[in-house]
């Protein structure tokens, strides 16, 4: 075997192997990307080494820690309260109501901070202690909040979207614009969906608010609805990039939450910043293990073996794209979003490129996949915030979120067939 193969061997092996055993998966990136350069004849702690810190050394990835912040600031700010208060006073008094504020709240928080666990933390600390004191079937319920965070990866400001971008030389803003309409989408989706699954649900009916409490409740939430545009408008003004984005976005909701909210002191910033170094702290590591291992890659032209196993459907775009989909969907079960990105992206858009796929829309479908993913055992790593936050079984969580996960594969199967959906809609808004 030539050294290329043994080197596709060590990857795939190495891998699943590493994942099975428990490894954290940005030091399995590292150990795997090792092995591979020691097969090469590559092998140089100084070259490891610099790749590490070239993961990480991109301006716009530090859109990531600031979109992570201003999730946490959001969060215990009052910011995400806010947005749920409005969304139940008014819809809160229709039949299975809570249903439709989680998925109103859900589309809301995506266009704020990116982060589908911040969200589906958000929403379920709220809303499943409700629905459960209501009658609400805690299963689906549990699976309808999982269903509605992931729709932060999709609509602008999305952290994959910034770490795609990244990883794959991608305009992050066109990225962003992409996600628009399909997020919109799939809340429509949620929401035919909720209304399937109603039909076999006997829910009490809610008091309907007064005119004067909903327009209260919604000047309440004016300041957090404010966000959206400002972060949005910059951006498409050209005011400012993606990256300062992030900043505004993490300094507009620190002033919200401490100086007309009031719901934050300055002693509980300190938590806050705790919590969001963290979460920075484990996708930046992952982002230089994956470079380590995306840098051996090249080396062994693993893109050209895939482009030779797949080049038989170079001249049918919407095979190919269906064919890789299916290859995603599988992957997604084992992989969280972000390393799936940061592995699997780099190699994969050449193909899509070269088949005349636009990179953008590639880029749209192969994030939709990778966040649908994250409801799918068994790894599912939105479920088990749900799961955790609902002091709920993950068997149970997994049973509730099945009709919303088929709602999303026919979302996905539709953008597959006709990626038109994504790409005239792009058209217009760029």
């Amino acid at each position: 075997m030539s050294p290329e193969g043994q080197a596709f061997t060590i990857f795939c092996i190495g891998m699943l192997a590493l994942m099975g055993v428990g490894m954290n998966m940005a030091l399995a990136l590292v150990l795997t990307g090792a092995a591979m350069a020691w097969v090469l004849g590559f092998w140089d702690t100084q070259l490891l080494a610099q790749n590490l810190v070239a993961g990480v050394d991109s301006f716009p990835l530090l859109a990531v820690p600031f979109f992570v912040l201003a999730g946490e600031l959001m969060n215990a700010g009052g910011i995400s309260r806010r947005i749920i208060d409005m969304a139940q006073a008014w819809v809160g008094h229709i039949r299975g109501g809570l249903g439709f504020v989680a998925i109103g709240a859900a589309v809301l928080m995506a266009s704020m901070s990116g982060s589908a666990l911040a969200d589906t933390a958000a929403l379920a600390t709220i809303l499943l202690p409700m629905m459960r004191d209501r009658g609400y079937p805690m299963e689906t319920s549990a699976g309808l909040i999982a269903s509605g965070g992931i729709i932060a990866p999709i609509i602008p400001p999305s952290m994959p979207f910034v770490i795609y971008g990244v990883t794959t030389n991608t305009s992050i803003s066109a990225l962003f614009v992409s996600g628009i309409v399909p997020g919109l989408v799939m809340g429509v989706g949620l929401l035919l969906a909720w209304l399937w699954v109603l039909r076999d649900l006997d829910l009490p009916g809610e008091p309907r608010q007064p005119l004067a409490h909903r327009l209260r409740a919604s000047a309440r939430a004016g300041w957090a609805l404010f966000m959206p545009f400002i972060i949005i408008g910059g951006m498409k003004t050209g005011v400012f990039t993606p990256t300062e984005a992030a900043v505004v976005a993490a300094f507009y909701a620190l002033m919200v939450s401490i100086f007309i909210h009031r719901e934050m002191n300055l002693g509980e910033l300190g938590g806050v910043l705790v919590r969001a170094a963290r979460t920075t702290a484990i996708v930046m590591f992952l982002c230089a293990g994956a470079q380590v291992a995306s840098y051996m890659i090249t080396l062994a032209d693993l893109p050209g073996v895939l482009t030779g196993w797949l080049g038989g459907l170079i001249d049918s775009p919407r095979l190919l794209m269906a064919v890789m989909m299916i290859v995603l969907v599988v992957i997604g079960t084992a992989l969280d979003l972000t390393p799936t990105i940061l592995i699997f992206a780099p190699v994969m858009l050449p193909i899509a490129v070269k088949a005349g796929i636009d990179p953008v829309y590639f880029g749209l479908m192969f994030v939709l996949n990778g966040a649908i993913g994250l409801i799918t055992p068994p790894v599912g790593t939105v479920l088990n915030v749900v799961a955790g936050v609902g002091r709920l079984s993950m068997h149970a969580v997994i049973r509730g979120v099945n009709p919303f996960l088929v709602t999303y594969v026919i979302v996905l199967v539709l953008f597959t067939l006709f990626p038109q959906l994504v790409t005239q809609p792009l058209h217009w808004l760029r």
